[in-house]
């Protein structure tokens, strides 16, 4: 029998009763299955980004402006002060962090002229209480839009990069002079490497790019090998995909559709064609792919060396298996048992998974989102 053959024995106040009961099961603090529990550990507005500070800590940027730190142990949150002058409007506001070797970096959304944003990152000492930043890297060519921040951070080596959204002007991702559409490679001090682009073979390209052509890129990680570094792009209507950045490469946005159609349903371009750089795996119809994590840890020993991919639209989290081959396999871990997945991050000693959890961009109501634990049963 169904659920709503089921109501129909019951009167209108048991209905309500019993909905009730239902309602306190899905909403509850922790979600169990036959493999794992996913519990919740403290609630947030709006989550971003997160960072591990040690073992027993979590920094975690709030894009209305906040930066917590998350007790791990019993779940006290605490507010970090800060001077960044950030500017929340549409789907900007305070994005990544980054905490190493006693410093924090963060990428956030920044006034530039009149009613003009772009994507800026700020670096500043580690304090418990408040944070002195000083801005390393500020997007050129910024615009009025309040879409395709972008704004995940990775630091590999010395260098950070920096993803960047077109802002939702399209071709602009195709002129390697400006910001918009663009993977920045600086140092971590915002000067820039000596060894990109614009230093070797492509000296029209502005000095602190090092790959053009995407859209809205919203996940950055090391590849299983710890060689390559992947990202995640949000297409328009399809075409979702995670791919290898690659020094001096073009993703194609928008000469290439990959395999999406325009809002209105008008074609934007091929899904891929020769001297582009190719995805590795594509989304059709698009899942809101955000971040990445190559998952190493003894909690889920089954998924070492493979990539954890978080989604927004359909709230899942998902497994890649076999990345390098042509046989890649996803295995969909689970579907909207905690809302839209902004960020991963997994504890290196224990292999437990940590994630941001957030309503959509202009949603308002009562505090759900939040920092999960996936841990296994």
């Amino acid at each position: 029998m169904d659920f709503l053959k089921l109501l129909t024995y019951f009167s209108a106040k048991s209905k309500c009763l019993l909905l009730a009961f239902l309602l306190i099961i899905c909403f509850s603090s922790s979600v169990f299955s036959n493999h794992f529990t996913l519990s919740k550990i403290a609630s947030l507005s709006k989550p971003w980004g997160m960072s591990f500070i040690g073992e027993e800590q979590v920094i975690v940027t709030e894009r209305t402006g906040k930066i917590k730190l998350i007790d791990l142990k019993n779940g006290d949150v605490s507010e970090v002060a800060h001077n960044l002058p950030y500017k929340t409007i549409g789907q900007g506001g305070l994005l990544d962090i980054i905490f190493k070797d006693g410093y924090v970096w963060v990428s956030y959304t920044q006034k530039i002229g009149i009613l003009r944003y772009g994507t800026s990152v700020a670096k500043g000492k580690f304090n418990q209480k408040k944070i002195n930043f000083i801005n390393i890297f500020q997007q050129n060519s910024a615009n009025s839009s309040g879409q395709h921040f972008g704004g995940r951070l990775l630091i590999e080596g010395e260098h950070l990069f920096l993803t960047l959204g077109e802002r939702s002007l399209g071709r602009v991702a195709q002129d390697p002079t400006r910001h918009p559409g663009s993977i920045i490679r600086i140092n971590l001090d915002g000067s820039i490497p000596s060894d990109n682009p614009h230093f070797l073979s492509k000296s029209n390209w502005g000095p602190a790019v090092f790959q053009i052509g995407v859209r809205n890129p919203q996940g950055i990680t090391k590849s299983p090998n710890g060689r390559q570094i992947l990202i995640s792009n949000h297409g328009a209507k399809g075409g979702d995909w995670i791919g290898e950045i690659e020094k001096g490469g073009n993703f194609g946005w928008n000469v290439l559709g990959w395999g999406g159609v325009n809002y209105n349903g008008s074609h934007i371009g091929p899904k891929w064609k020769e001297g582009f750089s190719k995805p590795l795996k594509y989304w059709t119809p698009s899942i809101g792919v955000s971040a990445l994590a190559v998952y190493s840890g003894s909690e889920f020993m089954e998924w070492n060396d493979n990539i954890l991919v978080a989604s927004l639209k359909d709230k899942s989290l998902r497994l890649l298996k076999n990345l390098n081959s042509n046989n890649i396999l996803e295995e969909i871990i689970f579907v909207g048992l905690i809302d839209r997945i902004r960020d991963i991050e997994i504890e290196k000693n224990t292999g437990k998974i940590f994630l941001l959890s957030e309503k959509y961009f202009s949603e308002t109501g009562p505090e759900e989102d939040g920092l999960w634990i996936l841990e296994k049963n």
